[in-house]
């Protein structure tokens, strides 16, 4: 019926109450007569333990130790408690860290840092020109291209903008080699590159090349300048070739920027693509407002003897004018007919004279007979006159009429003339007044 000594706790024969455990030692279940001191290599801080706790790595603890105690390892080694004395052992700090003695365990060597070799008591900053981005390394490596690397580099860094590099060496910006005019380097540029058509730079060391400003162009790559544009031609900013101005307009200028700058081609001009000084329309054509890019030849039936006209003349009766043409041409038709300019290809047909009209030929128009003459049938080249005892007292007639009584109508009479006093008819066909 006597009580069990709890973990951590003993009692002696006859005890009336239970002991706890002192620091350094521990009962490890019930009904213990006595408490255990920590072996070597463990300790115990606490009193009433049920257990010891096994000293951490680079100290050591002797039988029934209280406490963690510090070990007194030389630089380039660290302590290890592996050994069952708890007396640590000093080993030589590992390649790739370092160890600065006492009881301080290796410590990896930082990016930009190395240990070669084991039993180093610090890591060896990475040269310049080379780097090193991880962690515990035993080397750094060589620096890459289009960077520097400097003394301690983590990572290499890129050659700045208006400069490359094609060594793995470099340790500072200032030994990547500097863009030369007419070229670029962007940021970490293992070599330079030539400014692209449409684009310059005329200083060294530049991240990126100029575009030709409005008005220039440059159809060449590597270029330090910019051309002028062309006449007949405008040039946007950028411009890798010169843009002709388009049909209908011109310029004779070396600056423009767009196609709204050129000039348009003025009435009576014509302008073709990239033109410089309007074209007059010549002799036979025309242009008929501004902005224009051919001359129209004279349509049939028309004709233009100037240039630079804008527009074309009637073709007069009894000449005719082809397409095209530049002054008006005299018919050449036979007697009895007579030309007429009025079809669609411009050249005359020659038409039979009219009755009532004569026609001598050539050019002539159309010529209504006289009063007292007749042209009684088509192709008369003369009108004849009305024979005695007839008359016509109008133009263009195609007969003559029978004179009238108390008269008499001599030959191309135009009107019966009456008889003489003391005489008289009443016939309607005589000739002369002795008839009466």
């Amino acid at each position: 019926e006597c009580t069990d000594a709890s973990p951590g706790h003993f009692a002696t024969t006859g005890s009336t109450e239970q002991t706890a455990c002192r620091e350094g030692s521990f009962a490890n279940g019930t009904r213990n007569d006595a408490c255990e001191l920590c072996p070597e290599g463990y300790y115990q801080d606490q009193p009433a333990a049920a257990a010891c706790v096994r000293c951490a790595a680079g100290k050591f603890c002797p039988v029934g130790s209280s406490r963690e105690l510090d070990a007194q390892c030389e630089a380039g080694t660290y302590a290890r408690l592996t050994d069952r004395s708890g007396d640590p052992e000093c080993l030589d700090c590992p390649a790739g860290s370092s160890c600065g003695g006492g009881a301080a365990p290796p410590s990896e060597c930082s990016p930009g840092s190395f240990a070669a070799t084991a039993g180093l008591s610090e890591c060896a900053s990475c040269a310049g020109g080379t780097y090193q981005g991880e962690s515990n390394a035993t080397s750094c490596l060589p620096c890459v291209e289009g960077s520097y690397c400097a003394e301690g580099a983590s990572a290499p860094l890129p050659c700045v903008a208006g400069s490359y590099s094609t060594a793995t060496n470099l340790t500072a910006a200032g030994e990547c080699t500097d863009a030369s005019p007419g070229h670029f380097a962007t940021t970490g540029s293992t070599q330079q590159t030539a400014c692209a058509k449409g684009s310059y730079t005329n200083e060294t060391r530049q991240g990126e090349c100029t575009p030709c400003p409005g008005g220039t162009y440059q159809d060449k790559g590597g270029k330090t300048e910019c051309k002028a544009c062309l006449q007949g031609h405008y040039c946007a900013v950028g411009a890798a070739a010169a843009l002709p101005c388009e049909a209908g307009s011109y310029s004779n200028r070396t600056d423009l920027e767009s196609a709204g700058d050129c000039e348009v081609c003025p009435q009576g001009h014509a302008c073709t693509t990239g033109t410089v000084v309007p074209r007059a329309c010549r002799a036979g054509s025309f242009s008929l407002g501004s902005g224009n890019a051919e001359c129209e030849p004279c349509k049939a039936g028309t004709y233009q003897s100037d240039a630079g006209a804008a527009d074309c003349v009637p073709c007069g009766l009894g000449s005719f004018c082809p397409v095209g043409a530049s002054l008006e041409l005299p018919a050449a038709c036979e007697l009895g007919t007579y030309a007429n300019a009025t079809d669609d290809d411009g050249d005359p047909d020659c038409f039979d004279c009219p009755a009532g009209s004569s026609c001598p030929g050539g050019a002539a128009r159309p010529t209504q007979c006289a009063v007292g003459t007749i042209a009684p049938t088509e192709r008369m080249e003369a009108c004849d006159k009305c024979a005695g005892g007839t008359y016509q007292n109008d133009t263009g007639a195609t007969s003559c009429r029978a004179c009238e009584a108390g008269s008499y109508c001599a030959k191309g009479a135009a009107a019966p003339l009456p008889c003489e006093k003391g005489t008289f008819t009443n016939a309607t066909d005589l000739t002369a007044a002795s008839e009466c």
